[in-house]
């Protein structure tokens, strides 16, 4: 049976993978995300079905509400909250702290707080997944916010869990480590350039930490989301995917 799923976050990346696995299995897939072109993209290589897009930065309240209720009409069966940006923060002036935290965080709290109503219509097993990181586990120099932010989603996602358990709604973060996506290509492009060296010779340094000595692809972790959306016993939970990088007993 076909079931729609929102994805934020879905012009590039994590989030295309997980809306062209989502189609590939059947379903309808909302698409949501800053860059207009960039969601066409994503929507021009799903497989055929009731699929939308809508152009929308998580941080603005008003223009999700709006979203929200154009699509007053709609059951959605589950919401992946997939958007956020990276990069590293300073102390200063130009410090970054408060627009990653409001992105990666308070974004992802408006995000699901708003299309909440939506995901209650839905009969049965209800999803919420949170797309954190394996920095939310790591700490990495000059990534305070990035860090933070994500391992706030962890906190959130443990909360709404038992809070939304008697409505059938699981709670679930999943953790990727290196994605082989432009936000990662450019964070190792980033700490390359700040220690001198070149981007390969910083991603041989980054794979001696991961046991199975590369990066994960979108659609692993794709496949990962679509398991976690097809079963009705995981909850308040965080899985990793890292390749072995960070190994919880």
């Amino acid at each position: 049976m076909a079931k729609t799923y929102l994805i934020s976050g879905a012009g590039s990346g994590i989030g295309r993978a997980i809306a062209q696995q989502l189609s590939k299995n059947g379903h309808n897939c909302i698409l949501l995300g800053r860059n207009a072109a960039k969601l066409k993209q994503t929507l021009n290589t799903l497989s055929p079905g009731d699929h939308a897009v809508f152009t929308v930065d998580i941080t603005d309240k008003l223009r999700l509400s709006a979203v929200a209720y154009q699509l007053r009409d709609k059951v959605i069966d589950g919401l992946i909250a997939n958007a956020g940006i990276g990069g590293e923060n300073y102390w200063g002036d130009d410090d970054r702290w408060h627009t990653i935290i409001e992105t990666n965080l308070t974004g992802t709290y408006n995000f699901v707080n708003t299309f909440l109503p939506l995901l209650q219509k839905a009969a049965n097993e209800k999803h919420v997944l949170i797309i954190s990181s394996v920095l939310a586990r790591l700490g990495v120099a000059n990534y305070s916010a990035y860090c933070a932010s994500k391992a706030g989603l962890l906190g959130l996602m443990r909360s709404w869990a038992v809070q939304y358990a008697p409505q059938k709604i699981l709670v679930n973060a999943i953790c990727p480590g290196w994605v082989d996506t432009e936000m990662s290509q450019q964070g190792l492009q980033g700490i390359a350039d700040g220690i001198g060296i070149t981007k390969d010779e910083f991603y041989d340094i980054a794979m001696q930490s991961v046991p199975l000595k590369r990066m994960s692809q979108p659609e692993e972790i794709a496949g990962l989301v679509a398991y976690l959306l097809s079963q009705s016993a995981i909850t308040g939970q965080t899985i990793d995917i890292n390749g072995g990088a960070i190994m919880n007993s």
